[in-house]
This record gives C-alpha cells, structure tokens and sequence, in this order.
C-alpha cells in the first residue's frame, strides 16, 4: 500500500513538472496592418532581446507564419514558456491594384497579392496546431466585417480559447466599446503595441487564458 502510494505521488510531481515545462503555441491572428508583428516583436523583444519579424505601413508585410520557441514569458512572479506563432494578415479578397498605391511595379504587386493569398492560406491551416490565440484588431476601424466574422468563426469551430486584442489606442479614433459589442463573448484589451500601452493587462490575460488550454 506504502509503495502505491508513493507511486502515484512520485508521478504526481514528474506530471506538475512537465506540466510546468509545456511550451504553448500561441498564435497571432488578424487581419493585415492590424499590428500583430509590432505586439509579437514587443514581446519577443522584451523577453528574448529579439524581434521575431518586420513591419511595415504596406498590407501583407507578412506574408508567411513566422516564429519564435521558447519565449519565457515572466509576469508577478510566474513564469509561462510560449512558442510565438505570428501569421499572415488574413483577408477575403486581395488585388494586386491595392499595392499600386504604394508606388509598387506592377509585377512586384502582383508578386506580393499572390504571395499574400497564400500566406492567408497558411494562416488558416496553422489554426489546427494553436493552443490559443490572439486575435489583433485595430481599434480605429470598424470590426463589424467579414474578415473578422471569418477568423472568429475559424476559431470558435476548434474551440481555441481566444483574447481580442484592440491596437492602436493611441489614435483618436480608436472605440474599443464597437469591438467588445461585435464580440461580446470575448475578452477585450485595449493596448498600443507600437508604443507598449496597457501590456501588464494583456499579460495578465494572457496567464489568465493559458489555464484554458
């Protein structure tokens, strides 16, 4: 009996262990120029010294999933271990004239609309590997769009536990009241990646949803 008992303890505390160890995939998702690489390199800057890609004022800047392992996320004296998962810009319809604005050739437009077309492909089917996701959005713009029903959707027919994240706050237009009322079953944080504006709640959240996955 003594040794049963010592059994199920001993593997009590290698399963808390590995437990502790597990590196979650969190995934970024949204639609494009919404700042979901400026929150990732946020993060992985903070935590690792490293970004994890690069930006730009031109849609679909990322055009195929990009990661970082092991970021060891430290927040009120816990500590998580996240593989950060930042993905292509998803949209419904993409024309290679959109690029044109941008003083782009035409054939690096339509380069980029194609490459673009498949990273949101890419973004769909790396759902299927995600422990949780952010979902990024900008708070100036309407979220009352098929774009965002589509991920939404996308995430709640994986049951993904999911945090909306309202970017850009620091603009005048931002409303974060439209995103909690278009997703009312969802947390809500509002924060500016570009200038790390209301991080300490994201984190908090995040910890919060990770005992979710």
């Amino acid at each position: 009996m003594a040794i049963k008992i010592f059994k199920n303890f001993f593997k009590r505390i290698i399963s808390n262990l590995f437990k502790n160890k597990k590196e979650i995939k969190l995934g970024f998702y949204g639609p494009p120029n919404a700042g979901k690489t400026s929150l990732a390199n946020r993060i992985c800057k903070d935590f690792t010294g490293e970004e994890i890609g690069t930006v730009s004022k031109i849609p679909h800047e990322t055009r195929k999933v990009q990661f970082k392992e092991k970021v060891e996320i430290s927040y009120k004296g816990k500590k998580m271990t996240f593989k950060m998962v930042d993905t292509p810009g998803i949209a419904t319809k993409i024309d290679y004239e959109d690029f044109l604005k941008f003083k782009m050739s035409k054939k690096d437009a339509k380069e980029r609309a194609k490459e673009a077309t498949q990273g949101v492909i890419e973004s769909i089917k790396w759902l299927d590997d995600m422990d949780m996701v952010v979902v990024v959005l900008d708070a100036s713009e309407n979220p009352y769009n098929q774009v965002n029903i589509t991920i939404i959707g996308n995430l709640v027919a994986r049951k993904i536990p999911v945090l909306i994240v309202a970017n850009k706050i620091d603009l005048k237009k931002t409303d974060i009241k439209k995103i909690e009322a278009a997703f009312p079953e969802y947390e809500v944080i509002g924060i500016s990646a570009k200038y790390g504006d209301n991080l300490e709640e994201f984190y908090e959240s995040i910890f919060r949803l990770s005992k979710k996955v």
